[in-house]
């Protein structure tokens, strides 16, 4: 069966005048319609970089070293600009993580709207605001007619965000990747953005990639977690398994890490902190924060395997599946 994505075996590179630094290495991960899935990690771990190197947005001096990422068959990584612009905001879409970054300041909700959708479609003025409307209200934004002549300041910033939602859903795409969508809400309305982006994948069959260092979000919203740690995936399966039983030394000290998983007593810090891109280790790259590291672990890069409970770990250290 053909996956909505595939990316194999992807790297991505920046290149410096002391040599190249590998900010995402060797990560293979695939994506049905409809399917929600989550990167995870730190700061530093290269979630977004992957999710701008899917649809190519890594500027100079970064650029894709190696893999494939297959949408619908075809490998869009060695598309043209011209080409690829068919696909960006098309076919697949970006949530960022600012709207009011997003969003330009001096033009009206409605002009921003028709923009991108006159740039992908052939249609006219009273189709654009037909659309536009039919979008704003799938995202619940209350009066879309006159809504769509305001200017983003005129917005809450929960509200902003629900605008760049629509603007995101205007071409219908199969696949939206969402880069901390709700880092600058408060909690009530980050709940609501989740709602909603839940909602939409499933009316919409859009496949979704969440990006976040919010487990608490991910295990709400998604149906598998991808687990990254210096530019590669550690761990990868069942968002249920993973919050339940996780098997990466990493993944356990992120949840372990979570408020409510120790109410009452003093955060647990995975100590240390992720190696910078100039000084790599030469093993496995957590093995200087691991409590359960071997001298195998510091010479060698365990690979992903799969695992009894049906995920897949890189760690030399955990139990695998046989066969």
């Amino acid at each position: 069966m053909e996956h909505l994505l595939d990316i194999k075996n992807l790297s991505v590179e920046f290149a410096l005048r002391t040599g190249n630094l590998c900010a995402v290495r060797d990560v293979s991960l695939s994506l049905d319609s409809g399917e929600r899935l989550g990167l995870v990690g730190e700061s530093g771990a290269g979630k977004s970089v992957l999710g701008f190197s899917i649809i190519n947005l890594i500027s100079k001096p970064g650029f894709i070293s190696g893999g494939e990422v297959i949408f619908k068959g075809d490998d869009i990584s060695k598309y043209s600009y011209e080409k690829m612009r068919r696909i960006r905001g098309n076919r697949i879409s970006m949530i960022f993580q600012d709207p009011m970054m997003t969003l330009n300041p001096v033009l009206t909700v409605g002009t921003q709207m028709k923009e991108t959708l006159k740039a992908h479609m052939k249609i006219s003025d009273k189709e654009a605001t037909e659309i536009c409307i039919d979008k704003l209200k799938k995202v619940y934004i209350p009066s879309p007619e006159k809504r769509l002549e305001q200017y983003p300041h005129e917005f809450s910033g929960g509200m902003r965000q629900r605008i760049v939602v629509a603007i995101s859903l205007l071409t219908n795409p199969n696949l939206i990747i969402a880069d901390e969508p709700t880092t600058a809400l408060d909690v009530t309305i980050q709940a609501e953005i989740m709602d909603l982006l839940l909602e939409l994948c499933e009316t919409e069959n859009m496949g979704l990639i969440l990006i976040t260092h919010d487990l608490a979000v991910v295990s709400e919203v998604t149906q598998r977690i991808a687990v990254l740690y210096a530019g590669r995936v550690v761990e990868i399966g069942p968002t249920e398994t993973i919050i339940a039983n996780p098997q990466h030394p990493y993944t356990q000290g992120l949840i372990k890490a979570l408020p409510e998983c120790a109410p009452g007593t003093r955060l647990n810090q995975i100590p240390g902190m992720m190696p910078s891109l100039k000084d790599m280790p030469d093993g496995c790259p957590f093995s200087p924060r691991c409590e359960f590291k071997s001298p195998r672990c510091e010479s060698e890069i365990p690979p992903l395997r799969e695992t009894i409970s049906g995920g897949f770990v890189a760690c030399f250290e955990r139990e695998v599946k046989r066969g």
